[in-house]
């Protein structure tokens, strides 16, 4: 139980939780009634994970559209992303399995080591009282391994608003820079997005890239329901 609370980076006051966090179901039936698995806190804990990604991902980008940060929370929190987690930790070694789900495999199924990250969330939560501890860690775990993908996603407004216009047959984008100013060292430049050569949207930004991303974002937001 050491070990694993070093790599959670939090030492539970009551081991019982941890200790049902990591016992499968196959266990829980093997030692009879008294016994009790991950399933409940699971079902807690798939419910503080969908919060806390969602919490990220609106305090990241204030003007992300909502349908946006649906997608990317259902990447984040898929089971692929789960069982990373799992594997870092090495949640394999140390589940209580029964021995026909031991015998079978269980130790390296994704959907049970994906299933058991969400039990240990929901057993910080109970152990703790807050939400500090699973959000520091869904930070640490998840979040902060997937910002880059985040960033990108959610900055690339030229290939989002490109694919939004392509939906429809014969539309032409095309962007044009509107102004210029300041030295050299520290210009800022102004563009404009045309579609069908009606003004889609404008912005500025340091370089020639910074404000077609800029004026595509705000093509975007008009063009989003």
């Amino acid at each position: 139980m050491e070990t694993i609370e070093q790599k959670l980076g939090y030492r539970f006051h009551n081991k019982t939780l941890l200790r049902t966090a990591l016992t499968h179901s196959s266990f829980a039936n093997e030692r009879g009634a008294n016994s009790e698995s991950y399933e409940r806190l699971e079902f807690l804990g798939d419910s503080i994970l969908g919060y806390l990604t969602a919490e990220f991902l609106y305090r990241h980008d204030p003007k992300l559209p909502e349908g946006q940060m649906t997608r990317l929370r259902a990447e984040l929190v898929c089971e692929q992303s789960l069982h990373k987690i799992a594997l870092r930790l090495g949640l394999g070694a140390v589940m209580r399995l029964g021995k026909g789900e031991e015998h079978s495999g269980g130790r390296e199924r994704a959907s049970i080591l994906a299933d058991m990250v969400e039990s240990i969330l929901a057993a910080m939560y109970l152990d703790s009282g807050s939400l500090d501890a699973p959000r520091r860690f869904i930070t640490d775990e998840l979040l902060s391994h997937a910002e880059i993908s985040v960033e990108h996603r959610s900055a690339d407004y030229k290939t989002r608003l490109q694919e939004l216009v392509q939906q429809k047959p014969n539309q032409i984008i095309r962007y044009e820079m509107t102004g210029e100013s300041g030295p050299d060292h520290n210009k800022t430049f102004a563009f404009r997005v045309l579609i069908n050569e009606t003004q889609a949207g404008e912005g500025v930004g340091r370089s020639k890239k910074e404000a077609e991303q800029a004026a595509a974002r705000e093509a975007l937001e008009r063009l989003q329901p």
